[in-house]
């Protein structure tokens, strides 16, 4: 699902194993777009993030294998 656009502290479900996570951190490496993940759990601040590559096209950003969850909120 693509939204306007990746913002910090949105909040993204794994299509894998339907966890949420959290954006805490956005950056560039040249030509391509990261965002940096965290679970969205208690015990998130000891667990490892993942980094996933912002893919977008006309209908705006999104992360593959994640799907948006605050829906009407942006």
């Amino acid at each position: 699902m693509a939204v306007k656009s990746i913002q910090l502290g949105q909040v993204w479900r794994s299509e894998a194993d339907g966890q949420d996570y959290l954006v805490t951190k956005m950056y560039s490496e040249v030509f391509s777009h990261f965002a940096v993940l965290r679970p969205a759990g208690l015990s998130a601040p000891e667990a490892p993030t993942k980094r996933v590559k912002v893919t977008k096209s006309s209908d705006g950003a999104s992360l593959p294998g994640y799907t948006f969850t605050q829906e009407g909120a942006f």
